[in-house]
C-alpha cells in the first residue's frame, strides 16, 4: 500500500510539469495579453506604456524565460500576483475556495440521497412501469446540459414561481442544476450494477433460505454498489473541486469555477497557472483516494505499482 502511495505521488510530477507547460505555452499564442486587456477601458494608451507594463510584468521576455521563472517560484511556494488586480494569487484562490467546495458538498450529498434509492428502485421493479419512469427521467437529465438545465430552473422556480433568487444568494439552484445531470448517470449506473448483483448465486441462496427482499438489498447488494458509487464521487468530487464554470458563472457563484473563466477572459495568466495546478492535484489526489477506498471495500481488489 505505502509502495503504491508513493508510486502515485511520483507520478503527479511529470503530469504537473507537462499540464503547466501545455498551458502556458497556448496563452502565448493569444492576440493580446493582460496588458491589452487591462487598458483596454482606458481608451487609446501610448504603446510606451504598455511596454513599460509588460516589462514590469515580464510579458516582454522569451517563454522559457517566463515559464522557468514561473515555474522556479511556484516550487518555492509562491503562486506569484493577478495581472490585473495586482493580489497575491493564493489570496484570491483561497477566497474564492470555500463557495467552491460548499457547492460540491451540497450537490454530492443531493445526488447521493436521490440517485441511490432511485437506481434500487428501478432495478427491484426492473421492467415495470416505475422502471420506465426512473429510467426515462434518467436519459432525460442526462441528455440536459449544464447551462440549459440551469436557465430553465431560473426561469421556472426563480421567475416564474418566485421560490429563489436568481444569483449569488442561494447555493440551492446551482447545486440543483449539478444534481440533475450528476443524478441521472447515478442513477443508471446504480441500476445496472444491482441488476447484475440480484442475478448472482449468492442472492439466490439468501432467498432460498428465507431471507427477506430488504435485508438482502441493505446487507448484500448495497455494499457491493458501493464499489461503483466511489467511482462516480471521485470522477464528480475532482470535477466539482475544480469549479464548473459553465453553472458558477451562470448563477454568479463566486467560486473557482467562475474566477478560471474570468482569468481567462483576462488573459491573468498567473491565476489560470494555478487552477491548472489545483486541477491536476485534485483529480490525482482523489483518484488515489479512491483506489484505496476501494481495497478498504472489496479486499480481493488488488493494487499495483503499474496500474
Amino acid at each position: 500500500m505505502k509502495k503504491y502511495f508513493l508510486a502515485r505521488l511520483v507520478q503527479l510530477v511529470p503530469i504537473l510539469f507537462g499540464i503547466t507547460f501545455l498551458t502556458f505555452g497556448m496563452m502565448q499564442f493569444t492576440n493580446d495579453d493582460a496588458v491589452d486587456i487591462l487598458y483596454e477601458q482606458s481608451g487609446s494608451v501610448a504603446e510606451e506604456v504598455k511596454a513599460a507594463k509588460r516589462a514590469e510584468l515580464g510579458l516582454d521576455q522569451p517563454f522559457m524565460i517566463q515559464y522557468g521563472r514561473w515555474l522556479g517560484s511556484m516550487l518555492t511556494g509562491d503562486m506569484g500576483k493577478s495581472f490585473i488586480s495586482g493580489k497575491p494569487v493564493f489570496e484570491i484562490f483561497a477566497d474564492k475556495l470555500p463557495a467552491t467546495i460548499e457547492l460540491m458538498l451540497v450537490s454530492i450529498l443531493l445526488t447521493i440521497f436521490i440517485a441511490t434509492p432511485l437506481g434500487i428502485l428501478a432495478a427491484v421493479n426492473q421492467n415495470r412501469p416505475l422502471d420506465y419512469l426512473i429510467r426515462g427521467l434518467s436519459f432525460v437529465g442526462n441528455s440536459m446540459p449544464n447551462f440549459f438545465c440551469g436557465l430553465l430552473l431560473i426561469y421556472f422556480l426563480a421567475l416564474k414561481l418566485n421560490l429563489l433568487p436568481i444569483i449569488g444568494q442561494s447555493v440551492v439552484l446551482p447545486a440543483l442544476t449539478l444534481t440533475i445531470s450528476m443524478g441521472a448517470k447515478y442513477t443508471r449506473q446504480i441500476r445496472a450494477v444491482v441488476l447484475e448483483e440480484l442475478d448472482k448465486p449468492y442472492v439466490m441462496g439468501a432467498r432460498s433460505r428465507g431471507v427477506g427482499e430488504v435485508t438482502i438489498l441493505i446487507k448484500s447488494v448495497l455494499r457491493s454498489t458501493l464499489v461503483t458509487i466511489v467511482t462516480l464521487l471521485a470522477l464528480s468530487i475532482g470535477s466539482l473541486l475544480g469549479g464548473t464554470a459553465i453553472v458558477e458563472t451562470i448563477f454568479m457563484w463566486d467560486g473557482v469555477g467562475k474566477m478560471a473563466v474570468d482569468a481567462i477572459l483576462m488573459r491573468d495568466s498567473p491565476l489560470i497557472q494555478a487552477y491548472v495546478v489545483w486541477m491536476a492535484i485534485i483529480y490525482v489526489a482523489v483518484n488515489l483516494a479512491a483506489d484505496l477506498l476501494y481495497r478498504w471495500l472489496d479486499p480481493r481488489v488488488q493494487l499495483g505499482v503499474g496500474s
